[in-house]
């Protein structure tokens, strides 16, 4: 398969993870590498590349590249509980540098039952975070009306993830909205993908509404966090 002609991916892949997710053994895995290969990995190789192209055509800055973008079948196991050696899903991400290390993008997964894209900030470190947070509060109109865009787009910010307190350095915020949004300590959008979809090159449609729809979005928090990101020499490329 090309790696730039994303047909979808094999009618295995999702049987496959499934199977991995029961046998998570290295024999089992190498008897069935070569399905793995054809029906996972290289149609995943191929997303990246034709989502990139896609997303260029409509202006939408995110890209990715087969040796930055996918994250790894092998689970690290050395500081884990759970020593199972594979994941039972893969993944990659489209990011402004087309690397994992850049802050929002696209995250895309395919798991059985559980495929989606998501985007935003995941557990930011501090200073990302209170950065996104400053924002919010300075740009409190702006911000409560990209959240409205996004939930129109039926993709409402995950509230899953909260402080309990009033965040160090907000004390003086006393706007209840504010607030409320001020405890997040993730801003996460997620869109679940239907599993007949990923087996068609429809999947590129999906990812490219999605692009369209979480861009305001990201541009708040790009602009929030970049300035720290370049302060302390860790920008994008």
């Amino acid at each position: 398969m090309s790696e730039t002609q994303f047909t979808g991916f094999g009618p295995q892949a999702l049987p496959f993870l499934k199977a991995l997710a029961f046998h998570q053994n290295r024999d089992w895995f190498l008897e069935n590498k070569k399905l793995y290969e054809s029906d996972v990995r290289e149609p995943l190789i191929a997303l990246v590349a034709s989502a990139s192209e896609r997303l260029a055509e409509v202006d939408i800055p995110l890209r990715g590249e087969r040796k930055t973008s996918l994250f790894r079948i092998n689970r690290d196991i050395r500081f884990a509980k759970e020593k199972h050696p594979y994941n039972s899903h893969v993944s990659a991400v489209l990011t402004r540098t087309g690397t994992k290390i850049d802050p929002g993008g696209i995250y895309m997964h395919f798991e059985p039952g559980k495929s989606f894209l998501a985007s935003g900030l995941w557990f930011p470190p501090g200073p990302l975070l209170k950065a996104l947070r400053e924002q919010i509060v300075a740009r409190h109109d702006q911000f409560l009306s990209l959240v409205s865009d996004l939930e129109n787009a039926k993709l409402p910010i995950l509230h899953d993830d909260m402080v309990t307190r009033t965040p160090l350095g907000f004390k003086q915020v006393s706007d209840e909205t504010q607030l409320y949004w001020l405890k997040h300590k993730s801003f996460i959008v997620q869109h679940m993908l239907d599993e007949k979809l990923i087996h068609t090159d429809a999947l590129l449609d999906e990812i490219t509404r999605f692009g369209q729809n979480i861009m305001p979005f990201m541009q708040f928090i790009w602009r929030a966090v970049d300035p720290v990101l370049e302060h302390d020499g860790s920008g994008k490329d």
